[in-house]
């Protein structure tokens, strides 16, 4: 499955979340750290669900850009 996941740049670090699962995010001091921290937390979010008997999120959040011009 592909999740949408958003991406955010703190004063400090970065922080990860995706909208179509609830309670999983993940932070990190670079984008490239949290895209792997973020896959992993997906991944392990997921399998709890399965060993615990819940449905699996299904995917269905966009994301995109528009170009504004000002």
């Amino acid at each position: 499955m592909e999740y949408t996941v958003i991406y955010e740049k703190g004063e400090n670090n970065w922080s990860a979340y995706s909208p179509d699962v609830p309670g999983c995010a993940a932070a990190a001091e670079t984008l490239e750290e949290l895209e792997a921290l973020m896959k992993e937390a997906l991944e392990f979010h997921i399998e709890n669900l399965v060993s615990d008997g819940l449905p699996i999120p299904e995917p269905h959040t966009k994301a995109g850009k528009v170009l504004v011009g000002v």
